[in-house]
Protein backbone atom coordinates (compact mmCIF):
# COMPACT_ATOMS: atom_id res chain seq x y z
CA UNK A 1 0.00 0.00 0.00
CA UNK A 2 1.12 3.25 -0.60
CA UNK A 3 1.91 6.05 1.42
CA UNK A 4 -0.21 8.53 -0.14
CA UNK A 5 -3.17 5.68 -0.12
CA UNK A 6 -2.44 4.94 3.95
CA UNK A 7 -2.11 9.19 4.40
CA UNK A 8 -5.99 9.15 2.99
CA UNK A 9 -7.19 6.48 4.80
CA UNK A 10 -6.03 7.43 7.84
CA UNK A 11 -7.43 11.42 7.30
CA UNK A 12 -10.58 9.18 6.79
CA UNK A 13 -10.39 7.21 9.59
CA UNK A 14 -9.17 9.95 11.92
CA UNK A 15 -12.33 12.30 10.52
CA UNK A 16 -15.03 9.34 11.98
CA UNK A 17 -13.20 8.32 14.65
CA UNK A 18 -13.80 12.39 16.22
CA UNK A 19 -16.68 13.02 14.64
CA UNK A 20 -15.33 16.39 13.22
CA UNK A 21 -12.83 17.26 10.39
CA UNK A 22 -11.23 20.61 13.04
CA UNK A 23 -10.35 17.76 15.45
CA UNK A 24 -8.92 14.85 13.24
CA UNK A 25 -6.84 18.01 11.51
CA UNK A 26 -5.68 18.83 14.54
CA UNK A 27 -4.50 14.67 15.20
CA UNK A 28 -2.86 14.62 12.55
CA UNK A 29 -1.18 18.31 12.30
CA UNK A 30 -3.32 19.20 9.23
CA UNK A 31 -5.21 22.00 8.53
CA UNK A 32 -9.39 22.10 8.61
CA UNK A 33 -9.02 22.98 5.04
CA UNK A 34 -7.08 20.00 3.86
CA UNK A 35 -8.95 17.49 5.52
CA UNK A 36 -12.26 18.83 3.96
CA UNK A 37 -10.85 18.49 0.16
CA UNK A 38 -9.47 15.31 1.39
CA UNK A 39 -12.56 13.64 2.30
CA UNK A 40 -14.37 15.54 -0.53
CA UNK A 41 -11.68 13.99 -3.36
CA UNK A 42 -12.67 10.51 -1.62
CA UNK A 43 -16.33 10.84 -1.73
CA UNK A 44 -15.77 12.10 -5.46
CA UNK A 45 -13.59 8.57 -6.23
CA UNK A 46 -16.17 6.51 -4.79
CA UNK A 47 -19.15 8.81 -6.41
CA UNK A 48 -21.49 8.55 -3.14
CA UNK A 49 -21.84 10.70 0.27
CA UNK A 50 -19.69 9.07 3.04
CA UNK A 51 -21.11 11.55 5.54
CA UNK A 52 -24.26 13.43 6.78
CA UNK A 53 -23.15 16.93 7.62
CA UNK A 54 -24.60 19.16 10.14
CA UNK A 55 -23.76 22.50 11.68
CA UNK A 56 -22.74 20.46 15.02
CA UNK A 57 -21.55 16.82 13.87
CA UNK A 58 -21.03 14.45 11.30
CA UNK A 59 -22.15 11.46 10.85
CA UNK A 60 -21.71 8.17 8.56
CA UNK A 61 -24.09 7.45 5.62
CA UNK A 62 -24.54 3.54 4.85
CA UNK A 63 -21.77 3.96 2.14
CA UNK A 64 -19.61 5.72 4.91
CA UNK A 65 -19.91 3.23 6.79
CA UNK A 66 -19.15 0.33 4.60
CA UNK A 67 -16.25 2.10 3.45
CA UNK A 68 -15.14 3.02 6.98
CA UNK A 69 -14.74 -1.06 7.70
CA UNK A 70 -13.52 -0.97 4.48
CA UNK A 71 -10.74 1.42 5.70
CA UNK A 72 -10.10 -0.14 8.82
CA UNK A 73 -9.25 -3.69 7.80
CA UNK A 74 -6.64 -2.11 4.71
CA UNK A 75 -4.75 -0.07 7.66
CA UNK A 76 -4.56 -3.27 9.90
CA UNK A 77 -3.13 -4.70 7.01
CA UNK A 78 -0.76 -2.58 5.95
CA UNK A 79 0.45 -1.57 9.79
CA UNK A 80 0.46 -5.56 10.18
CA UNK A 81 2.96 -6.14 7.02
CA UNK A 82 5.21 -2.88 8.05
CA UNK A 83 5.61 -4.51 11.51
CA UNK A 84 6.83 -7.74 10.65
CA UNK A 85 9.01 -5.97 7.61
CA UNK A 86 10.44 -4.24 10.49
CA UNK A 87 10.45 -7.05 13.12
CA UNK A 88 12.85 -9.10 10.06
CA UNK A 89 15.63 -6.08 10.25
CA UNK A 90 18.93 -6.70 12.20
CA UNK A 91 18.44 -3.38 13.62
CA UNK A 92 15.48 -1.24 15.13
CA UNK A 93 14.44 1.63 13.29
CA UNK A 94 11.34 4.15 13.07
CA UNK A 95 10.05 6.54 15.60
CA UNK A 96 9.75 5.29 18.67
CA UNK A 97 5.91 6.48 19.95
CA UNK A 98 6.54 6.60 23.94
CA UNK A 99 4.02 7.62 26.68
CA UNK A 100 4.48 7.91 30.01
CA UNK A 101 3.55 9.59 33.72
CA UNK A 102 4.98 13.19 33.61
CA UNK A 103 7.13 12.40 37.00
CA UNK A 104 8.97 9.89 34.79
CA UNK A 105 10.30 13.13 32.82
CA UNK A 106 12.05 13.68 36.23
CA UNK A 107 14.96 12.05 34.55
CA UNK A 108 14.05 8.28 35.29
CA UNK A 109 13.86 7.97 31.33
CA UNK A 110 17.14 9.33 30.49
CA UNK A 111 19.10 6.99 30.80
CA UNK A 112 16.97 4.53 28.81
CA UNK A 113 16.90 6.50 25.88
CA UNK A 114 20.23 7.84 26.07
CA UNK A 115 20.82 3.72 25.29
CA UNK A 116 18.28 3.72 22.53
CA UNK A 117 19.91 6.51 20.50
CA UNK A 118 23.04 5.68 21.12
CA UNK A 119 22.99 2.17 20.07
CA UNK A 120 20.42 2.54 17.49
CA UNK A 121 21.17 5.26 14.95
CA UNK A 122 17.65 4.76 13.11
CA UNK A 123 15.72 5.29 15.96
CA UNK A 124 14.12 8.45 16.57
CA UNK A 125 11.43 9.12 20.26
CA UNK A 126 8.52 11.05 20.41
CA UNK A 127 7.91 11.39 23.86
CA UNK A 128 4.60 12.21 25.45
CA UNK A 129 3.94 12.69 29.09
CA UNK A 130 0.89 12.87 30.84
CA UNK A 131 -0.96 11.76 33.96
CA UNK A 132 -4.36 11.23 31.93
CA UNK A 133 -5.29 7.71 30.39
CA UNK A 134 -3.88 6.93 26.68
CA UNK A 135 -5.63 5.65 23.62
CA UNK A 136 -2.86 3.83 22.06
CA UNK A 137 -4.86 2.31 19.33
CA UNK A 138 -6.15 6.12 18.02
CA UNK A 139 -3.14 7.91 19.31
CA UNK A 140 -0.77 5.76 17.55
CA UNK A 141 1.74 5.40 20.84
CA UNK A 142 3.40 2.59 20.50
CA UNK A 143 4.47 2.13 24.38
CA UNK A 144 3.00 3.15 27.08
CA UNK A 145 4.44 2.85 30.94
CA UNK A 146 2.09 2.81 33.19
CA UNK A 147 1.76 2.00 37.17
CA UNK A 148 0.16 -0.65 39.01
CA UNK A 149 -2.39 -2.31 39.79
CA UNK A 150 -3.92 -1.95 36.23
CA UNK A 151 -7.42 -2.21 35.60
CA UNK A 152 -8.60 -5.36 32.47
CA UNK A 153 -7.95 -4.49 28.89
CA UNK A 154 -6.88 -5.80 25.56
CA UNK A 155 -3.33 -4.50 26.13
CA UNK A 156 -0.51 -6.50 27.15
CA UNK A 157 1.49 -5.54 30.17
CA UNK A 158 4.72 -6.50 31.19
CA UNK A 159 6.20 -5.65 34.35
CA UNK A 160 9.74 -3.83 34.01
CA UNK A 161 10.18 -2.70 38.06
CA UNK A 162 8.66 -2.75 41.32
CA UNK A 163 9.54 0.76 43.63
CA UNK A 164 8.91 1.75 46.61
CA UNK A 165 6.91 4.34 48.39
CA UNK A 166 7.86 6.40 51.06
CA UNK A 167 6.65 9.09 53.43
CA UNK A 168 8.11 12.31 53.51
CA UNK A 169 8.09 16.13 54.67
CA UNK A 170 10.67 18.73 53.60
CA UNK A 171 13.60 19.47 55.92
CA UNK A 172 12.20 22.68 57.46
CA UNK A 173 8.69 21.61 57.47
CA UNK A 174 6.99 21.84 61.83
CA UNK A 175 7.22 17.72 61.55
CA UNK A 176 10.64 17.61 60.46
CA UNK A 177 11.46 19.51 63.62
CA UNK A 178 10.26 16.80 65.65
CA UNK A 179 12.48 14.20 66.98
CA UNK A 180 10.37 10.87 66.78
CA UNK A 181 7.65 11.66 64.34
CA UNK A 182 4.62 8.99 64.94
CA UNK A 183 1.04 8.24 62.53
CA UNK A 184 -0.93 10.68 65.27
CA UNK A 185 1.31 13.38 64.75
CA UNK A 186 0.14 13.85 61.11
CA UNK A 187 -2.72 13.93 62.02
CA UNK A 188 -2.54 18.41 62.89
CA UNK A 189 -0.67 18.54 59.75
CA UNK A 190 -1.88 19.02 55.95
CA UNK A 191 -1.14 15.58 54.21
CA UNK A 192 -0.39 15.77 50.20
CA UNK A 193 -2.13 12.96 47.95
CA UNK A 194 -1.93 12.16 44.45
CA UNK A 195 -5.43 11.12 43.38
CA UNK A 196 -4.83 7.93 42.58
CA UNK A 197 -1.79 7.08 45.00
CA UNK A 198 -3.72 6.11 48.28
CA UNK A 199 -2.41 2.59 49.89
CA UNK A 200 -2.58 1.52 53.27
CA UNK A 201 0.92 1.03 55.41
CA UNK A 202 1.38 -1.95 57.85
CA UNK A 203 3.89 -1.80 61.11
CA UNK A 204 6.98 -3.61 60.46
CA UNK A 205 7.12 -5.37 63.96
CA UNK A 206 3.25 -5.55 64.57
CA UNK A 207 2.32 -6.54 61.16
CA UNK A 208 -1.42 -4.08 62.26
CA UNK A 209 -2.61 -1.89 58.82
CA UNK A 210 -4.03 1.27 58.99
CA UNK A 211 -4.93 4.31 56.53
CA UNK A 212 -3.35 8.04 57.02
CA UNK A 213 -5.86 10.70 57.28
CA UNK A 214 -8.29 12.34 54.40
CA UNK A 215 -5.86 14.92 52.44
CA UNK A 216 -6.24 18.01 52.15
CA UNK A 217 -4.88 18.81 48.56
CA UNK A 218 -5.27 15.64 45.80
CA UNK A 219 -3.59 16.23 42.86
CA UNK A 220 -3.70 14.21 39.74
CA UNK A 221 0.28 14.55 38.94
CA UNK A 222 2.94 13.55 41.00
CA UNK A 223 5.77 16.16 40.01
CA UNK A 224 3.11 18.28 41.30
CA UNK A 225 2.67 16.44 44.81
CA UNK A 226 6.81 16.36 45.18
CA UNK A 227 6.80 20.19 44.44
CA UNK A 228 4.45 21.20 47.07
CA UNK A 229 6.46 18.73 49.92
CA UNK A 230 9.36 21.20 48.65
CA UNK A 231 7.34 23.62 49.26
CA UNK A 232 6.29 22.66 52.97
CA UNK A 233 2.91 22.63 52.57
CA UNK A 234 2.21 19.30 53.86
CA UNK A 235 3.85 15.50 54.04
CA UNK A 236 2.93 12.99 51.35
CA UNK A 237 3.48 9.18 50.04
CA UNK A 238 6.11 9.64 47.01
CA UNK A 239 7.73 7.33 44.87
CA UNK A 240 11.25 6.73 46.19
CA UNK A 241 13.01 6.92 42.99
CA UNK A 242 11.66 10.42 41.88
CA UNK A 243 13.24 11.92 45.24
CA UNK A 244 16.28 10.03 45.68
CA UNK A 245 18.21 13.19 44.98
CA UNK A 246 16.22 15.12 47.40
CA UNK A 247 16.72 12.46 50.20
CA UNK A 248 20.52 12.28 49.21
CA UNK A 249 20.93 16.12 49.76
CA UNK A 250 18.66 15.78 52.67
CA UNK A 251 15.76 18.53 51.36
CA UNK A 252 13.48 15.70 52.37
CA UNK A 253 12.85 13.40 54.83
CA UNK A 254 11.66 9.89 55.23
CA UNK A 255 9.53 9.58 58.45
CA UNK A 256 7.33 7.19 60.10
CA UNK A 257 10.06 4.22 58.61
CA UNK A 258 8.43 1.78 61.46
CA UNK A 259 5.89 1.46 58.92
CA UNK A 260 5.45 0.46 55.53
CA UNK A 261 4.14 0.90 52.33
CA UNK A 262 3.89 -1.01 49.30
CA UNK A 263 5.58 -1.20 46.48
CA UNK A 264 4.60 0.19 43.21
CA UNK A 265 4.89 -1.67 40.18
CA UNK A 266 5.90 -0.30 36.87
CA UNK A 267 4.44 -1.91 33.29
CA UNK A 268 4.94 -1.38 29.84
CA UNK A 269 2.12 -1.53 27.76
CA UNK A 270 1.68 -2.05 24.41
CA UNK A 271 -1.26 -3.29 21.95
CA UNK A 272 -2.29 -6.67 21.38
CA UNK A 273 -0.50 -7.94 18.42
CA UNK A 274 0.57 -10.89 17.13
CA UNK A 275 4.37 -9.43 16.62
CA UNK A 276 6.12 -6.51 18.28
CA UNK A 277 8.30 -4.04 16.47
CA UNK A 278 11.62 -3.99 16.69
CA UNK A 279 12.08 -0.47 17.59
CA UNK A 280 9.15 -1.33 20.51
CA UNK A 281 11.56 -4.61 21.83
CA UNK A 282 14.28 -2.73 21.96
CA UNK A 283 12.64 0.06 23.77
CA UNK A 284 11.23 -2.46 26.42
CA UNK A 285 14.39 -4.15 26.53
CA UNK A 286 15.97 -1.18 27.78
CA UNK A 287 13.58 0.40 30.26
CA UNK A 288 13.68 -3.13 32.11
CA UNK A 289 17.58 -3.15 31.87
CA UNK A 290 17.31 0.81 33.37
CA UNK A 291 14.51 0.18 35.81
CA UNK A 292 15.80 -3.21 37.04
CA UNK A 293 19.49 -1.28 38.36
CA UNK A 294 17.20 1.77 40.16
Amino acid sequence: MSDKLTKTLNIFVRTVQTGSMSKAAADLLMTTSAISQQIKQIEQDVGLSLFNRSPRELTLTEAGELYYQSCLQMLAVATATSEQLQHLQNCPSGQLKLAAPVGFGGGLLSEPVKHLISQFNDIDVHLTLSDEPIDMIRTGIDLVLAIGPLENSNLIARQLASWPLILCVHKNHALAQQPKITLDDLKAHNRIAHIAVDPALTHLTRGVNTTLQKARITINNMQTVIQFVLDELGYAILPEPEVRNFLATGELLEICTDWQLPHYDVFALTPARDTLAAKTKAAIKALNASFSAI
